[in-house]
Parts: C-alpha cells; structure tokens; sequence
C-alpha cells in the first residue's frame, strides 16, 4: 500500500498518513480469507451471520457488481479460486499446495443481504479481496483529501482525491513495450491481469482470475487491462469484468464505457 499526500501542513499529514495505515489494517481484519477470525471467514464457515457495516456495504457492492456486469464480476468464487491453488497468501504459494477439483458452475450462488443479515446460499462462500481494495483505497483517499490532494495505491488499485500543484497524478502502466503513463487527475485506476499473480501446478499454469463459466483460470484474452473510473471500486469491477470478456475485451469496455488499456 502506497499513501502520497500534498499538504502544507507536515504534522498533520503524518498523523493522517497514520490512519490510512490503521485502516488498511482495520479492514484487513474484517476481509481477510486467510485469517480464520476475520468477519468474512465467520460469513464463509457460518453461512449466516449479523455482519458489521463495513462487510454488508462492500457485499452490496459486490453482488451490484455482479448484476451490472452480467455475472463476469462474481464474488462466490472463493471454492474456485481455493481449487485453482491460491489457498493461502501469494507470499506462501509454492510448487507443493496441491490443486482441488474446481467446483460445479452450474451450481446456484446465492447470496442475500436483508437488514444486518448476510446469507450465503448452499456451499457458497466469498472471496472479497478484490473489490475491497477499492473500497480501501477510496475509503483512504477520501480521509486525505481534506488535508490536500492524495493519492492512495493498494496493490494496483488507485484512488485519488484532488489535483497536485504539479498537476494530474502521473500513474505508470506496465505495457507489453515498456510503460505507458496515465495522467490521473481525480477517480480511480485499477489493473486486472494474470502476468503477476500466477504460479505453477501440476506443470499447469495458474492464476487468480477465475472464470465463471468454468470455475477455471480464464484462458487467452488479455494479458492484462486498465481502466479508469470514477472510484478505484468501479475501476476494480470493470477492469476484471473486461478482462473475463476474453477476445471481446474491447467490446466489453465499450458497454461498460469505461477507458481502458487492454
């Protein structure tokens, strides 16, 4: 997590700086599938639980999601995602955890939010590490930006609040030639891709980015894909979203009219 902050006053801006850290911290605790008592892994081994506000909006966000990009964003993929190898933190991963058998995508994924109340459908169980980096990160930016303008970077996903005296943000993205820089003014920026986060099973090349189709590691498409948005939420869900539309990527950003670097 990168926090940049342009603010006269240099006292105040370490004790902010400070509490985007205690944040990032706050909500890892709640969201972290690979800590057994974090509030999502109660949800996932409970099935059912009266959840805390933080978890609720970003569920909301995340089925909304779900619904805007006709099932490509989908946040009941955690058994998937588990299957494919990626059951612990991507520091940990090795040639050695074994790969499961990917779960049945015809199965219903029910998930339903009703007051405080979260429920998860039969065998269902989330994985919310995506999107709630926006969330974080917007969540941060929006602490920041009163002191001067900001930017706050978790893991790829930008968010920024306010204008630099320079000007816009310049943001680097990795291109098959070399880098290509953004000017990011205001909103969010996130890239969705498998050239990082992948790793090898059975001499089977894996990554994170689940398919719903399959409940499999998408294959061809993209490399990678950038968009920007007005929150590094948006920008999240439609960068995976484009990135799962395979070889209509480009089609697919011009739907969700969203620019983006594919």
């Amino acid at each position: 997590v990168e926090a940049l902050l342009e603010a006269p006053r240099p006292g105040a801006a370490r004790a902010a700086l400070a509490r985007v850290r205690e944040e990032f911290e706050r909500l890892e605790g709640i969201f972290s599938r690979f800590r057994r008592d974090s509030e999502l892994s109660r949800l996932n081994e409970e099935g059912s639980i009266d959840a805390g506000p933080d978890l609720r909006a970003v569920v909301e966000l995340a089925l909304a999601a779900r619904e805007r990009t006709a099932g490509r964003f989908d946040p009941t993929l955690h058994d998937a995602v588990v299957a494919a190898g990626y059951d612990r933190t991507f520091d940990e991963l090795d040639e050695h955890a074994a790969a499961r058998p990917a779960p049945d995508p015809r199965m219903t994924r029910d998930v339903s939010v009703m007051g405080r109340r979260i429920e998860l459908g039969p065998g269902v169980r989330l994985d919310l590490g995506g999107i709630v980096k926006g969330y974080a990160a917007d969540r941060c930016a929006q602490q920041l930006a009163p002191l001067g303008p900001c930017l706050v970077n978790a893991g790829g996903d930008l968010a920024v609040a306010g204008t630099r005296s320079e000007g816009p943000w310049p943001v680097a993205v990795d291109v098959p030639n070399g880098q290509l820089t953004l000017a990011v003014a205001a909103g969010g920026l996130a890239t969705s891709g498998r050239d990082r986060r992948r790793w090898r099973k059975h001499g089977e090349e894996r990554h994170h980015l689940i398919a719903p189709a399959t409940c499999r590691p998408a294959e061809g498409g993209p490399l990678t894909v950038t968009v920007a948005a007005p929150t590094a939420t948006d920008a999240e869900v439609a960068a995976k979203s484009i990135f799962l539309a395979g070889e209509r990527a480009e089609r697919e950003a011009e739907l969700l009219g969203a620019p983006a670097v594919i």
